[in-house]
């Protein structure tokens, strides 16, 4: 074996995306089921997943259990996807559960147990596992990280599961059309273990509803148990809530993610992570309303404020249903600002561009440092169809898009990629 432990992960990048579970579950039996090792929750959706996941892990934290989360993608250092009592793993600790995983690997090679290389992704969860078996995690928060049935997190036995959204996004992998994409999603649905999920449309919610029963698993619908009443927002930004489960009223709580969206996400977390109170991990009502408050997600709705006061509110918004949450917000505060855009080349970028374009001021495009980043140029032709009376400009680096922007305001908002936003935000890192 040659070349670092990480030099080998990120070459595995090129070998793309497969679906299967074929790989993961013959590296797990070698490396002794470190899936195991803990009690987890496992997350699949659209859009939120990565927020309800985030909220989840936080409160786990107040309660004082010793929690996990995974998730993906990165915005700036692969080590954000694994997180341990709050702290990223050390580039060391990923470093050494890589080194283990990639042993693993060769021998299984050897035998013939495995006859295609597994991906970046089956190896990274995989070191997620053993990283917090080697940490004595109590439990583990994992997001899916493509569809659900044949995603590489779906070995779990979770204690709870959660479908947030359902929505058009990746169809060249999970289907055109909304039942088939709810169909990959609800294959994380296990026998006898309770689902919880968020606003869903007739079509998908059948489909949810048939696994469900197929499988025995408590169906819970958030979006209907849990009452919500906005509040006024607190001095100290977010937003305010007042919040009534089947379960419990919580009055009036804050909620540090903005967005109305994010409501929604705080509902299904809240019913969550009373269905772990109630089957044995214990999470009182102070936990939860902490999670709520305290909760950090980077990169949604996120507003970044320089020395020399200008700012930027950072959202990914990928697909068109994240723009659509990106738009209302905007909406809401009725401000027009300047749009720093990039897309990748296999997203819907005409939906999204067609959901933010009315509440921008200017449009400057770009690309990300990927090779799946859509030209600008090419951008610029759906743009200018979309909004011919709108100033639109193009850039051909993250650093000389931000520059522009500020010319033009000097609060601007970025969105349309995570590949985006981690590009930024190392720029913003060297201003």
């Amino acid at each position: 074996m040659t070349g670092t432990p990480l030099d080998y992960l990120f070459s595995l990048e090129h070998f793309g995306i497969k679906f299967g579970l074929e790989n993961v579950r013959a590296i797990l039996e070698a490396l002794g089921h470190p899936e195991n090792a803990f009690r987890s929750v496992h997350i699949a959706g659209t859009n939120g997943k990565g927020s309800v996941t985030a909220i989840i892990d936080t409160a786990l934290r107040a309660a004082g259990h010793k929690s996990a989360r995974y998730t993906s993608p990165h915005l700036v250092h692969l080590t954000e996807r694994f997180v341990v009592g709050g702290q990223q793993a050390t580039a060391d600790e990923l470093s050494r559960a890589v080194d283990r995983v990639r042993t693993v690997i060769v021998d299984l090679q050897r035998r013939g147990v495995l006859d295609v290389h597994p991906t970046f992704f089956e190896v990274t969860t995989a070191a997620a596992f053993e990283i917090f078996r080697n940490a004595s995690v109590e439990v583990a928060v994992c997001e899916v990280g493509l569809g659900g049935r044949l995603d590489a997190t779906n070995v779990l036995s979770p204690m709870v599961t959660a479908i947030t959204s359902i929505a058009l996004d990746h169809q060249q992998y999970l289907g055109t059309a909304i039942a088939e994409i709810a169909a990959e999603k609800a294959g994380i649905i296990k026998h006898g273990v309770p689902v919880v999920v968020g606003p869903l449309t007739a079509e998908a919610e059948r489909v949810i509803r048939r696994v469900a029963q197929e499988h025995e698993a408590r169906l819970i619908r958030a979006d209907e148990e849990v009452a919500v009443e906005p509040l006024p927002p607190p001095s100290s930004g977010g937003q305010a809530i007042r919040l009534r489960t089947p379960r419990r009223n919580y009055g009036a709580v804050n909620l540090r993610l903005e967005g109305r969206h994010q409501i929604d996400n705080a509902a299904i977390a809240v019913r969550v992570l009373e269905c772990l109170d109630e089957n044995g991990l214990a999470v009182s009502p102070e936990a939860i309303v902490d999670g709520l408050a305290t909760v950090r997600w980077p990169g949604r709705l996120e507003r970044v404020e320089l020395a020399d006061g200008r700012s930027a509110l950072l959202d990914a918004a990928h697909n068109p249903a994240g723009a659509a949450a990106l738009a209302a917000f905007l909406a809401q505060r009725g401000v027009r600002r300047p749009l720093v855009f990039a897309a990748m080349r296999d997203k819907d970028a005409r939906g999204i561009l067609a959901a933010l374009t009315p509440y921008i001021s200017s449009l400057v495009l770009t690309r990300a440092t990927t090779a799946r980043s859509a030209d600008p140029h090419a951008l610029l032709e759906i743009a200018s169809a979309l909004v011919p009376d709108t100033p639109v400009y193009t850039a051909d680096s993250v650093r000389s898009a931000l520059s522009h922007a500020w010319k033009l305001s000097p609060d601007i908002v970025v969105a349309g990629s995570i590949f985006l936003l981690g590009d930024v935000l190392q720029e913003l890192e060297r201003t």
